[in-house]
């Protein structure tokens, strides 16, 4: 029987939250963003399989930090890439003769750096991904101004642009396919879906995303998730 496998990508410098450290190392709520992220992946039971990509540098202190917040779920640690396209692709790699066995059915890449997103929005992608064969979160982006020929701003009424979170999820089969032809052109896609739509064609859907899925990236995001967290009362 096949199941599913999610992907935390954690492999960037991540300081511009303003520590020399990378952010998802950081305390949130008691414990370090990176196992928030993995951690909405283990409360989906048919997710089985966990692949946490970071630097080498890093993986001493992975090491140490999944033996005391993680201790009991299996996670396979991949040292990543110099892009976030190249971080995907290692950890594909990594599971590609599960995937070509038909043992892992679709792949969900997440970012380390939103350890917020409710379960909920990842039941939607796995669901949604299941039955199309590729889905995204996102939020519809408001307040969009353009600029007119005079340089002047003028309001857009457009209201088909969105805001993209993760995780993305696709069939394990074309997602692996994709990158590899990726590899043989030197593409690398500005995210998971847009390698994915590249070379196999998928019709990435789109279901609701969430405000509380926010990126970790400045120290602002960090103090308005530990606010979200206290809202919560610590519960996804």
């Amino acid at each position: 029987m096949s199941m599913h496998a999610g992907i935390v990508l954690a492999a960037g410098a991540g300081t511009r939250v303003g520590n020399s450290r990378n952010k998802v190392y950081l305390p949130l709520g008691g414990r370090r963003i990176v196992t928030w992220s993995l951690e909405l992946f283990r409360q989906v039971p048919s997710i089985g399989r966990l692949v946490l990509v970071v630097r080498d540098s890093d993986r001493e202190l992975v090491g140490e930090i999944l033996d005391r917040e993680f201790p009991d779920m299996p996670v396979d640690v991949v040292t990543g890439g110099e892009t976030r396209h190249e971080s995907e692709h290692r950890a594909l790699l990594h599971l590609a003769d599960d995937i070509r066995r038909g043992e892992i059915d679709i792949v969900l890449v997440h970012d380390a750096a939103r350890p917020l997103t409710p379960v909920r929005v990842v039941e939607e992608v796995l669901a949604t991904a299941m039955r199309t064969g590729g889905a995204i979160p996102a939020l519809p982006l408001e307040d969009v101004a353009g600029v007119d020929e005079a340089g002047r701003i003028s309001e857009s009424d457009r209201t088909d642009l969105i805001r993209v979170q993760t995780p993305q999820a696709f069939r394990s089969s074309q997602l692996l396919a994709a990158y590899e032809a990726a590899a043989e052109d030197g593409f690398a896609g500005t995210d998971t879906a847009s390698c994915v739509e590249r070379y196999e064609g998928v019709a990435v859907h789109v279901v609701a995303g969430d405000p509380r899925n926010l990126k970790v990236t400045y120290a602002d995001d960090l103090f308005m998730a530990e606010l979200m967290l206290a809202a919560s009362g610590y519960k996804r």
